[in-house]
């Protein structure tokens, strides 16, 4: 059993706008190709980007960017029509969403928080959109925690 529903994505032509969320500290190829991913399913990507106190909260510590740091560094993209800050308040979740209506919600392969029985609870509130799990791309190299590790090694030898 998954902690997702896929719903088929429809094709870029049919598909207007796509919402895609993350914390995106140490932003690296693999974010570049999820990105990418999700920009390919629609004419445009919105890029919801954690809040330090929800990683802090949810991961048990702090990003080592901040997040107007990482909101500026995915703001920048090409393929990235707009960034925004989520909220920080878990209860309030579902506003991006909300705000957005996105016809796609574009997943990384290994997201967990807050995916699990996402279209239930997306249909339980009145919204209906296709829910896409994305392809990893080399996640022997390219994964945060990975990142941070071999940082993390670097700086004690």
């Amino acid at each position: 059993m998954t902690d997702y529903v896929t719903i088929p994505a429809p094709t870029r032509h049919h598909t207007k706008l796509v919402l895609a969320f993350g914390t995106f500290d140490y932003l690296h190829d693999g974010h570049r190709s999820f990105l990418k991913q999700a920009k390919r399913l629609g004419t445009t990507l919105v890029v919801s980007i954690a809040r330090d106190v929800t990683v802090k909260r949810l991961k048990g510590k702090n990003p080592v960017n901040h997040e107007r740091q990482r909101l500026a560094a995915i703001a920048a993209l090409p393929y990235v029509d707009r960034a925004v800050l989520a909220s920080t308040n878990p209860k309030q979740r579902f506003s991006i969403i909300k705000r957005f209506k996105p016809n796609v919600i574009a997943l990384g392969y290994d997201q967990t928080h807050f995916t699990m029985n996402l279209a239930v609870e997306l249909a339980a509130i009145g919204i209906r959109c296709a829910i896409v799990r994305l392809k990893p791309h080399h996640p022997e190299r390219f994964k945060s925690s990975l990142i941070k590790q071999r940082l993390a090694e670097k700086k004690r030898t």
